[in-house]
């Protein structure tokens, strides 16, 4: 179980990722955009740099939605391997079942 100061941790970094997605993604393609004259390009580089660092989406962790377990994350069903076993014993994941042979 990851500690609450972690997981609140990382529910700020999902808000501010969000928050700021339009105008980061703005901001990269006119750094990227060869048309703009160096100057542009400078100050988009310079404004994508004063925002928030917690606003990258590269530094936000998917974690656990039950216990908030870094490691061993599923995507599909946003669970770590501990409960993504006890729901799949449990039934609760459709198409998967226990190994056994």
């Amino acid at each position: 179980m990851a500690k609450k100061s972690v997981k609140n941790r990382n529910a700020k970094r999902v808000k501010l990722v969000n928050k700021y997605r339009v105008q980061r993604d703005k901001l990269r393609e006119s750094v990227s955009n060869i048309k703009l004259s160096d100057k542009d390009r400078w100050e988009a580089t310079q404004k994508l740099q004063a925002l928030p660092r917690d606003s990258s989406p590269t530094r936000r962790r998917n974690r656990c939605k039950l216990c908030g377990r870094p490691r061993a994350y599923n995507r599909l069903t946003g669970l770590c391997r501990l409960h993504m076993r006890i729901a799949t014993i449990g039934g609760m994941v459709p198409g998967m079942h226990k190994a056994s042979w």
